[in-house]
């Protein structure tokens, strides 16, 4: 084997490492670059957070008070409801009876 043939080898299998040099820089480049990038942030709303067990009781309590206020309200309506038509009937029949003794 002469110097020429063991030299253009040589130069053949330099060539053939040099590229897979090249190649191997181009993978940790890649993986370099797809490591800095930044996640896509997720939402930009901020959440609300959600209510205690503390709140829970105190809108239930509110409800609760606020449902019996209601109906000792309509339960006074009614009363006085009653009490007018009551009204009404007395009065009706003593204007009968005051009627009844002018004539």
């Amino acid at each position: 084997m002469s110097d020429l043939e063991k030299a253009a080898r040589d130069a053949v299998e330099a060539a053939d490492n040099t590229r897979q040099v090249e190649l191997i820089a181009a993978v940790l480049q890649a993986q370099q670059l797809l490591a800095q990038q930044q996640p896509a942030p997720a939402c930009q709303h901020q959440a609300r957070p959600g209510r205690s067990a503390g709140e829970w009781l105190g809108i239930g309590g509110a409800v609760c008070v606020g449902g019996v206020g209601l109906a000792i309200g309509f339960i006074a309506i009614a009363i006085g409801s009653v009490s007018v038509a009551i009204l009404a009937l007395v009065l009706r029949s003593m204007w009968a009876d005051v009627q009844r003794k002018g004539r």
